[in-house]
């Protein structure tokens, strides 16, 4: 596939997508909202195609998208990711959106379509998670993802147009949301801060972005279809995880652990089953984690010095 339509192109994961996607040397067109912030891509879109507009006006972006003629389409846009929002009424919309973008794309002959679910589809799973596992999500964001990729699959399969629906468990990386884990984290210590933290008993699986976006491109080029997870594939304790962070920028740092209560449906061991998707597609995570928790470090040290 070299004529790719990604949404979401600005956001962590998707800014990755649309980086290896250029560098692989693939016409890339972008869709971009009025309230973009295009600082993970700035120095991309003079090789993208960039298509303004906005997923809850789908028909405002028609013809833009007809005009470049995507043989593939990678939805990645979704309102409503951080915690607080995670119950919030615009899960509906992303449906609904995810949806309408689904036929758009159908009705202008765009072949493949990849888009992001999530772990949160599983709910309180134990445990390694296979695809086979039940899907019972405990907010109004899992079932979302959910709800979107059931409907997709279905059409899709009415068709049998290529459609796969990955279910990414816990990503981290450079230049990562501030308010998730391991930035907060990272930040805090930079500063000399003692980070408040649950007892972090939790076992957890952490991917790096880059083999995020691998992953994705992976499976449109493979035309993988169904449903598959995406995440390391090796969990470990999060204690562990934290510590690791906090030795690799001052071992004498103090760390708040057990400041923080655990949520009421708290998970505390995840752990993803990446079989099927590395069957599907070939692909595997390339990124160890000590590897990629040091690159994440320095990009944040260097940050914090560029702000000086």
């Amino acid at each position: 596939m070299n004529k790719i339509f990604v949404t979401g192109g600005t956001g962590f994961v998707g800014a990755r997508v649309v980086r290896q996607l250029v560098e692989q040397g693939r016409e890339v067109a972008v869709l971009m909202r009025a309230s973009s912030n295009s600082r993970r891509i700035d120095d991309l879109l003079d090789r993208c195609t960039v298509i303004r507009g906005d997923l809850a006006q789908i028909e405002t972006i028609r013809g833009a998208l007809k005009h470049f003629s995507p043989e593939a389409v990678v939805h990645l846009a979704w309102d409503g990711v951080k915690g607080v929002d995670r119950n919030s009424a615009v899960q509906m919309d992303n449906i609904v959106a995810s949806v309408n973008l689904y036929q758009l794309t159908e009705q202008i002959g765009c072949c493949n379509f990849v888009g992001l679910g999530s772990q949160a589809e599983y709910g309180p799973a134990v445990g390694r998670i296979s695809e086979s596992n039940a899907t019972r999500p405990t907010t109004a964001y899992g079932a979302a993802k959910l709800a979107t990729g059931l409907v997709l699959e279905r059409t899709a399969a009415v068709t049998g147009r290529p459609f796969a629906w990955l279910r990414l468990f816990s990503s981290y990386g450079p230049d990562d949301d501030p308010s998730w884990l391991i930035p907060y984290m990272i930040r805090s210590l930079l500063a000399g801060e003692k980070p408040r933290l649950t007892k972090a008993e939790q076992i957890w699986d952490y991917i790096h972005v880059n083999d995020v976006a691998a992953g994705v491109i992976a499976a449109l080029d493979a035309g993988a279809c169904g449903f598959f997870n995406l995440g390391s594939g090796q969990e470990r304790p999060l204690r562990e995880i934290i510590s690791l962070i906090r030795d690799m920028i001052d071992p004498s740092l103090t760390l708040g652990f057990g400041e923080v209560p655990y949520r009421p449906d708290q998970v505390m061991h995840l752990a993803a089953d990446i079989t099927a998707l590395s069957s599907a597609s070939g692909w595997s995570p390339a990124v160890s984690l000590k590897s990629g928790l040091s690159e994440t470090v320095e990009w944040y040290k260097k940050e914090k010095s560029n702000e000086k």
